[in-house]
């Protein structure tokens, strides 16, 4: 088998972080001696997050064996989800914001033994459903679990309680059509429905305003999906939460934005 040298678009501040994580829990469990130090095993596990490499080709990078890989990117991972926030410590740094973007996407996954609930007709494909809340700037300030892809955008946020904690914090927050009816503190643009009259010029205005606006929501969902695991999730569809997690968290040490 051949090799390559390869490089990870993140910086070294990233690595240094998950590796502390690592050693913390390996010492807290008195890990004995493992096949990776802990700074090994972090970069193996950005390398499956952010490049999307398989266990079979980490596991013949690392001169391991695809079970011990699979194993230490689970580990990392769990890790990492543990120090995501939820959305209440997220809503502490929402309601400072101008106002936020809400909207949802579909992460693409491998057909699964229950297939309908996963399968999203809007997309065409089997996902899972990720509400993601971003800034003015179009910055990824939040993630949601993950929902099987036949769940509505609307249904979805409010399940997760989005709409109810963006209204009480009084936040604006600008959404698309799929979110029709939500109200509260959300916006969306005028609908033409059956059997009513055109919308008028004000209301294509706002409507054009609107999407201006929303637009940059889009920003942080492609931030998002620039882990290239999530270009199609090949694993159970109960993982993909965790996994979601734990590129949020990472996300958020290596913009340094948001640290206390």
């Amino acid at each position: 088998m051949l090799s390559y040298p390869a490089t990870i678009p993140l910086s070294s501040r990233t690595l240094n972080h998950l590796a502390e994580r690592i050693r913390s829990h390996r010492k807290q469990r008195r890990s004995r001696w493992r096949r990776l130090a802990p700074g090994r095993q972090a970069l193996l596990a950005l390398a499956h997050l952010r490049n999307g490499d398989t266990y079979t080709r980490l596991a013949a990078g690392f001169e391991i064996g695809v079970a011990t890989a699979w194993r230490y990117v689970q580990e990392a991972i769990t890790l990492l989800a543990t120090a995501a926030d939820d959305l209440a410590t997220a809503m502490e740094r929402i309601r400072r914001l101008a106002y936020a973007i809400l909207d949802g996407t579909l992460i693409p996954i491998d057909r699964v033994a229950v297939q309908q609930p996963y399968y999203s007709g809007k997309h065409k494909r089997h996902g899972v459903n990720v509400q993601v809340i971003a800034d003015a700037a179009g910055r990824l300030v939040w993630a949601s679990a993950a929902l099987p892809g036949s769940v509505h955008d609307l249904t979805a946020a409010r399940t997760h309680g989005v709409i109810d904690a963006l209204t009480s914090a009084d936040v604006m927050t600008f959404a698309d059509k799929g979110y029709q009816g939500a109200r509260g503190s959300v916006r969306t643009p005028f609908k033409r429905r059956r059997f009513r009259p055109k919308l008028s010029r004000r209301q294509k205005a706002v409507n054009r305003a609107h999407a201006r606006i929303r637009a940059r929501g889009e920003r942080a969902i492609a931030t998002l999906k620039t882990w290239k695991i999530l270009a199609k999730l090949r694993c159970c569809p109960q993982r993909a939460t965790p996994i979601v997690q734990a590129i949020l968290a990472l996300h958020h040490i290596e913009a340094n934005r948001y640290e206390r």
